[in-house]
């Protein structure tokens, strides 16, 4: 290599290596020295599947054996780019960008590829950490359901579409049958289970355009999306009927629990807390009239 292409390469602060048709490494730059902790007389004429950098991707699969970016670029002679993880000599993994292209003789023939990495550590652990915060502020941390301010967020695309003249949206409020009860009886940690029990037979049975929220202390509410009445009241049967016949173990006893619910539509250029209203009512009527059962009104 060209001494100035060389010291201009070697002071790039992202890591340059160069690999021949064997994927075999004739070039390491200072930053790849820096990012991964292999010194250039390290690794050259080694290949990164010799227990070098190992990539992976985000799914753990091994990609120095098989088709790597590397390999690929020097298959059909196009640049590459992906996001993978790199094992450090120390032993952790580094997350990576990588860049690839592929190196031609005077003739045009691909003789090998150049990679050029960088350090993604900062951004990977920034995005991870905002995903990790938007957990935490929109979710439920017992039920892992939807929290009251990710509800509020959520009916608030709601009123829009709504409003919009969009598909129309059920609300399903459901409350623990003699929650108070179970949890005087049996403990708090008992009630928690069942708050877990209750809230993940509602997620898992659910389609992935709906939602499901913990209203209040022992309220849930399932948000569904384009539903008519008759799509609404079926689903609300089979939500109860699903708790109904779920139960959890206490010291080798079965506890089973049930659910009263209110079901109501959004209506056109309804405010969503008017039709929470409804569904609360509903819901307070399924109560009187003996629990576990569904009230439906629109």
């Amino acid at each position: 290599m060209n001494l100035f292409y060389k010291e201009i390469l070697d002071h790039l602060y992202d890591g340059v290596y160069f690999v021949d048709r064997e994927r075999r490494i004739t070039y390491w730059n200072h930053g790849a020295e820096r990012i991964t902790g292999y010194l250039a007389e390290q690794v050259m004429g080694r290949r990164c599947a010799d227990n070098i950098l190992e990539h992976v991707d985000a799914a753990g699969r091994l990609l120095c054996t098989g088709m790597c970016p590397l390999a690929a670029s020097m298959l059909d002679g196009q640049q590459k780019e992906a996001h993978v993880f790199l094992r450090h000599a120390d032993g952790y993994r580094v997350p990576v960008l990588v860049r690839v292209s592929p190196i031609r003789d005077e003739n045009g023939r691909i003789i090998g590829a150049v990679e050029i990495f960088s350090d993604n550590s900062e951004l990977f652990h920034t995005q991870k950490r905002l995903e990790e915060m938007s957990q935490t502020v929109y979710r439920d941390p017992l039920t892992g359901a939807a929290n009251r301010r990710g509800i509020d967020l959520i009916l608030e695309a709601a009123s829009k579409d709504v409003l919009l003249r969009a598909p129309s949206y059920g609300l399903i409020l459901l409350d623990i049958d003699f929650f108070k009860q179970i949890n005087d009886t049996h403990g708090h940690l008992a009630g928690d289970r069942i708050l877990q029990l209750v809230a993940t037979t509602l997620r898992k049975n659910i389609r992935p355009v709906d939602e499901v929220g913990r209203w209040g202390g022992d309220e849930l509410l399932v948000v569904l999306r384009q539903v008519d009445a008759a799509e609404l009241a079926v689903s609300a049967e089979t939500l109860r009927s699903l708790v109904a016949s779920s139960h959890i173990l206490i010291e080798e006893e079965i506890l089973q629990v049930t659910v009263s619910a209110g079901a109501t539509l959004i209506r056109p250029d309804e405010d969503p807390q008017a039709a929470l209203q409804r569904a609360d009512e509903l819901l307070y009527r399924s109560k009187q009239s003996g629990r576990n059962r569904v009230s439906v009104g629109l």
